[in-house]
């Protein structure tokens, strides 16, 4: 994410980074060659290039931080089956997140509605999400689109630096507002890591797996396309233990152009000892754009 004006920090919120203008934001998962998370990393085993060209990293941190989370069901009428195994699998992420993490739910079918009440925006209370997510009956059609959206304009209301969506669907689309199109653009520009998980069978013929690969790879997320429904759980444990030992990175780009250009991102990693390592992260940011020239009135006699 790029901030254009200086974050606000809350008061008595050690969880809040202090940023200039445009300085980008990134969380960054460091992996070895079999996959698991490496922790122990210095600023100095990290790289960071944008379009090719070495970043000075201003900011580093690896902590525990809470974080905003969203939790995007499906529940369109193929999940009806699924779905005692899809919430036992969401309260296994809850009570393996940070205590402090704010979340909220969105379930959708046709429709998007957000589950905890209006006048409740987030909640740290697994209690609260087990009753929201066990109301819900699972009937219609899939507008994931137009959830993935609204879920990532509900994140903007949270005041945790790191934003996470959780979508857990097939993938499958037809009855959104939004197109496919929309909903990519959205996400890059957002600063938000989604993680997806696919459920699906062979005959769900409305699953779309590319779909769930392409939002977790943009945004620095994982996808998962378990083979059973016995896998959730262990992976939405795996996927809360994954946000908990993130590293956080900070530059301010030496390509200080206002052009609202795609700016492409890579990160490398080599740990003392472990050769190297892979690292993901977001894939790129929009540039901020130079604001408009005013309009020059000619001068009449």
């Amino acid at each position: 994410m790029v901030f254009t004006l200086p974050a606000l920090a809350h008061p008595k919120d050690d969880y809040t980074i202090g940023v200039s203008v445009d300085m980008v934001v990134l969380q960054a998962t460091a992996l070895d060659h079999k996959g698991a998370l490496v922790s122990g990393l210095s600023q100095n085993d990290f790289q960071i290039y944008e379009d090719g060209v070495l970043q000075p990293i201003q900011h580093f941190s690896h902590a525990d931080i809470p974080v905003t989370v969203g939790l995007v069901i499906d529940n369109s009428g193929s999940m009806r089956p699924k779905r005692p195994d899809v919430i036992a699998a969401a309260l296994a992420f809850a009570r393996s997140s940070n205590p402090q993490d704010q979340m909220f739910v969105v379930n959708f079918n046709e429709k998007v509605s957000f589950g905890l009440p209006g006048t409740i925006p987030f909640t740290d209370q697994v209690a609260q999400l087990e009753v929201v997510l066990s109301r819900i009956d699972a009937d219609g059609q899939t507008a994931l689109y137009d959830a993935v959206t609204a879920a990532l304009e509900h994140l903007k209301k949270g005041n945790r630096d790191k934003k996470v969506l959780i979508i857990i669907s097939d993938g499958g689309d037809n009855a959104s507002h939004h197109n496919l199109i929309q909903t990519m653009a959205t996400a890059r520009q957002s600063d938000a890591i989604i993680y997806t998980i696919g459920i699906f069978g062979e005959e769900d013929e409305d699953r779309n797996p590319h779909v769930l690969k392409e939002l977790a790879k943009d945004t620095g997320g994982e996808a998962f396309l378990p083979e059973s429904l016995k896998d959730l759980t262990p992976i939405c444990e795996r996927i809360a233990h994954d946000i908990r030992n993130q590293y956080t990175m900070a530059y301010v780009p030496t390509n200080r152009t206002r052009d609202g250009t795609y700016r492409t991102i890579q990160v490398k990693a080599s740990g003392q000892g472990r050769g190297r390592l892979s690292v993901r992260t977001r894939a790129g940011y929009f540039a901020p754009s130079a604001p408009a020239s005013p309009a020059v009135k000619a001068n009449r006699p």
